[in-house]
């Protein structure tokens, strides 16, 4: 990320990155577009991809049209009082759209009663909410991806990869197998797991499932885990799925501290095709993942936001129920991981 902020700034691209408190920031200029974006954690890697493409998305319109354009970006550091009160300074601000990741799916009333008063849109990113509370006004609108697609294609990937490779190394007929999940009770966590199990179970392939762990999406924390897994199975775990890259790669790091050899690590999928997934796969340490589009997630992001900050037209955005922008997954394997270029 730091390294993201000063390629930005040798660019010349305007950003305000704030923590959990909000600081003084110049008057907005009558030409100026202000684009307030919050995100739960700036530190999960595919977030900050997203950011860091929203940035080039900045750097690029201004080019083109000459217009001042401002991303003031805030990190919750994963507590939604925070993000709530993030919310009220964008509206202090001046934002004309407010952009927002979720910290809790569950718990948006406060951020859209507040927009609602202000008449200031809203898009909601990566983090769905319950259709009940996208109904509640015509300015909320959602970018993102279906984790049941994710589910699916890991599963799927799965399969391809028993079938070619010997993945039954005790030959009693199942596939021992844990599950890393992004988060307690999240959507997306138990959609993307219960549908991935669910497709190799489709697919004739029997499983047998040793235990799971929570890891927050994050890496260290996965690599904790599985480190607890490991001292409970030993080597007879043959397949580890994870919600996402950043825990995939957390079980690889507790493997390369274990004591168990290479040729008995299980095989590990992920999900979001992240640069650091990808090269985990390209090197052979990740089996496969499933490449969820930060960048086409980012331009749908500006684009959907440049229109309802300058109220155009939203024809030709791809709005699905006049709310929805959702991005396809695709499949990610070593064969074809060089065509995925940021």
């Amino acid at each position: 990320m730091k390294k993201t902020l000063l390629m930005l700034m040798a660019a010349g691209v305007l950003l305000t990155l704030y923590g959990c408190s909000a600081e003084a920031v110049p008057e907005k200029q009558d030409n100026e577009m202000k684009i307030g974006i919050t995100v739960y954690d700036r530190y999960d890697t595919f977030i900050s991809e997203i950011l860091k493409d929203l940035n080039e998305d900045v750097l690029s319109a201004r080019a083109e049209a000459g217009q001042e354009i401002t991303l003031e970006i805030y990190n919750s550091s994963q507590s939604q009082s925070t993000q709530d009160d993030q919310v009220e300074e964008m509206i202090k601000h001046g934002c004309d759209v407010i952009c927002v990741n979720l910290v809790d799916r569950t718990a948006p009333s406060n951020i859209i009663d507040a927009a609602r008063n202000a008449d200031i849109p809203i898009v909601f990113f990566n983090r769905e909410l319950v259709d009940e509370d996208m109904l509640r006004w015509n300015k909320l609108y959602y970018v993102g991806a279906d984790a049941f697609e994710s589910g699916i294609m890991q599963g799927e990937l799965a399969v391809d990869i028993i079938k070619n490779e010997n993945v039954d190394r005790n030959n009693d007929g199942e596939i021992q197998y844990v599950i890393l999940e992004g988060e307690a009770g999240h959507q997306d966590a138990i959609v993307r797991s219960e549908n991935c199990v669910n497709r190799i179970r489709e697919l004739g392939v029997k499983l047998d499932k040793l235990g799971y762990a929570i890891a927050n999406w994050n890496r260290a924390q996965a690599s904790n885990q599985m480190e607890k897994l490991i001292k409970n199975h030993g080597d007879k775990i043959e397949f580890v799925f994870a919600n996402n890259d950043d825990m995939a790669l957390g079980v690889i790091d507790a493997y390369n501290v274990s004591d168990i050899p290479r040729y008995k690590w299980p095989y590990v999928i992920g999900i979001d095709g992240t640069e650091p997934g990808r090269a985990a796969v390209k090197e052979g340490s990740m089996a496969a993942t499933v490449y969820n589009d930060a960048r086409g997630q980012a331009d749908a992001i500006f684009n959907l936001s440049k229109r309802l900050a300058s109220g155009e037209s939203l024809e030709g955005l791809g709005l699905q129920g006049d709310k929805y922008i959702r991005l396809p997954y695709r499949k990610i394997t070593k064969q074809n991981v060089d065509s995925f270029k940021d």
